[in-house]
């Protein structure tokens, strides 16, 4: 299985997880959700849709009543098919949920785990965004070496990009180093000391004065909202490689 489709089913259980749907609607989630997916057509989506069924994972239902069905194949249209995700495919995402490994950090795969983060557990997404955050910062070293070799050849519009893509990496490490921050702030408040005092029972008077679990956000789970955490995605992953690195000193 090539590796990005291996992310396309990743995305295609996911999504399933939420609720059965059928084709046009998944990919339409796809393209609006998961902004990697945005190139990808339905020659690409349906022989995916038909490796998840056929492993189990997915199976086929009838997504119209009985006399549409038969209007739909007297017309000589497709009946629309929806597809729901099955004990076997909810138990695989979960473990494909579980993997922080490598291929989580690179640029396509952790836009798609990111925007299942919500329903991954709170030390798999550290390790995700900590070995996230290591990638980028090898590759801003990389990045800075090589225009330090190589910047006295460069004319100043090829210049100027290696600038713009060594800035698009350091926005998200300080992007990253906040989401990291704010996951360990989160997991702090929820394990107190053992000299720590009970919490608080809100009282009848709470509701009336306006006050919340968390007074910065009203977060259950303590996490304060940054931008691009809720329910959005991670920022554009960097653009091309930096084309100095393929440069002769």
């Amino acid at each position: 299985m090539s590796r990005r489709s291996g992310i396309l089913e990743f995305a295609v259980l996911g999504l399933l997880r939420e609720s059965p749907m059928h084709g046009y609607e998944l990919r339409k989630r796809l393209n609006t959700s998961l902004g990697i997916f945005r190139a990808f057509s339905y020659g690409t989506l349906y022989p995916c849709l038909k490796t998840l069924v056929a492993s189990g994972w997915l199976i086929e239902e009838p997504g119209s009543a009985p006399e549409e069905a038969l209007a739909a194949s007297l017309a000589g249209r497709r009946a629309k098919i929806v597809y729901r995700l099955t004990a076997e495919g909810k138990e695989h995402f979960e473990e494909l949920l579980s993997q922080a490994g490598p291929d989580a950090w690179e640029d396509e795969h952790f836009a798609a785990r990111f925007a299942f983060f919500g329903q991954t557990e709170r030390e798999v997404r550290m390790r995700v965004l900590e070995g996230r955050r290591s990638r980028l910062e090898e590759r801003l070293e990389k990045m800075s070496a090589s225009l330090a070799r190589t910047r006295e050849r460069l004319d100043d519009y090829t210049l100027e990009l290696q600038r713009h893509g060594m800035e698009s990496v350091e926005r998200e490490v300080r992007w990253l180093n906040e989401l990291i921050e704010s996951e360990r702030a989160g997991r702090d408040q929820r394990r107190p000391g053992p000299d720590s005092p009970a919490p608080r029972q809100n009282s009848p008077s709470d509701s009336t004065t306006g006050s919340t679990t968390n007074s910065t956000t009203g977060d259950e789970d303590g996490l304060p909202r940054l931008r691009g955490t809720s329910g959005g995605s991670p920022p554009e992953a960097p653009g091309p490689p930096d084309p100095s690195e393929d440069t002769t000193p």
